[in-house]
């Protein structure tokens, strides 16, 4: 390992960010520390174009930890719907409370009180002490992990423990020695990672720019810059089915509010059956009937007397949900009742087509609905 580059390293980093970093995010130069937390778990598992649109909106209607505090939790699942991985969502609004309570509304400087809340890990916590209170604390971010592997030739998958803490150690190591350089520091590592360093086209392969690091990046010297850092073998993701209702009684459908620890946690979906095996199926689609949906669907409520007043109108669209480690075939039913159906749970919910941006809805179970809702003119 270089001496010269641990020393000089930041400085470098600092002169290409002056040049090269990214201008104009709506959460650069931020010192607020909730704007950053807002804008740093937004972030993660979000392309930036598409945070660029939703962070302005967030900020504008949960401005302060106050307010997001406050606000019921579906209407933070309402306002992050589109976004993905819910948890985030869920993190925040307790994370939220918790800094109200423990904290009189004010986020701790110290990072490793700021990596005791809830959905804070330690890169997150090291990147809000940075930002917002210029704490000389590391980030390893997957951008900062992919730098670190290539500069140094760390060998060895991301995921095992060993390399996890070597690369800890050197982004510790490569801090600047003055806190007042630490905003700009941490910037420069994630956009140096982000528009340079890239996982597939590093500008040093193709021959876009010169990067400042060419002549001591152990990848680049050893010729492995698409090689590090190592990947774990990929586990083929397994395939699910599950049929969903659509049960509408005019401009009304049914909604269910899922588990807060299932996937989609905490949102409003559709009644579903359980997922199974791809092809598994447990009623063949053409011996479908309204009864045997109901009891796929709704299997604690009396969906004997609730099946007298419904009645399936076609078979809809099979729809496929891409997950990180899953993939998901939802076969629709569109079924008609008669009646103002009553429930027992009360995670059931009649609501009207005309509400549902009041709700937080999964991606595709919200496209279904505004498809249905335009296609009914109840827009």
């Amino acid at each position: 390992m270089s001496k010269t580059l641990i020393s000089n390293f930041f400085q470098k980093l600092i002169a290409w960010h002056q040049v090269d970093g990214r201008e104009g995010l709506p959460w650069q130069g931020v010192k607020d520390p909730y704007a950053v937390w807002v804008s740093e778990i937004m972030l993660q598992q979000t392309q930036v174009a598409t945070v660029l649109e939703r962070y302005p909106r967030f900020m504008k209607r949960f401005p302060t930890v106050k307010k997001l505090a406050s606000a019921p939790v579906d209407d933070v699942l309402a306002e992050w719907a589109g976004l993905g991985y819910y948890s985030r969502a869920r993190n925040l609004h307790a994370c939220s409370i918790e800094v109200m309570e423990r904290f009189s509304g004010k986020f701790p400087s110290d990072p490793l009180l700021l990596e005791q809340l809830k959905g804070i890990g330690r890169s997150t916590a090291g990147a809000i002490a940075a930002f917002a209170f210029q704490e000389r604390a590391p980030i390893l971010d997957a951008n900062v992990k992919r730098i670190l592997a290539r500069l140094f030739g760390v060998e060895g998958a991301l995921q095992e423990k060993a390399v996890n803490d070597l690369l800890w150690s050197l982004a510790e190591q490569l801090l600047p020695k003055h806190r007042d350089d630490m905003p700009v520091y941490t910037q420069a590592l994630m956009d140096f990672g982000a528009t340079w360093c890239t996982s597939r086209k590093p500008v040093c392969i193709s021959g876009a720019q010169k990067c400042p690091f060419e002549k001591q990046c152990q990848a680049n010297l050893s010729d492995q810059v698409l090689q590090l850092p190592r990947k774990a073998p990929k586990v083929k993701s397994p395939e699910l089915d599950c049929d969903m209702m659509v049960l509408r009684r005019g401009n009304a459908v049914l909604l269910q509010k899922r588990p807060p620890k299932a996937i989609w946690g905490g949102l409003w979906s559709l009644p579903e059956s359980p997922w199974r095996a791809k092809g598994l199926n447990e009623v063949g689609s053409f011996q479908m009937t309204g009864k045997a949906l109901l009891a796929l669907t709704l299997p604690e409520e009396d969906h004997l007397t609730i099946g007298r007043h419904c009645k399936i109108n076609i078979q809809g669209e099979r729809i496929k949900h891409v997950f990180t480690h899953r993939r998901l075939w939802m076969q629709i039913w569109h079924v008609s009742a008669n009646q103002a159906l009553e429930f027992s749970s009360e995670n059931l919910r009649w609501v009207s087509l005309k509400q549902l941006g009041k709700y937080g809805l999964p991606q595709p179970i919200k496209l279904l609905l505004q498809g249905l809702s335009l296609a009914h003119g109840d827009d």
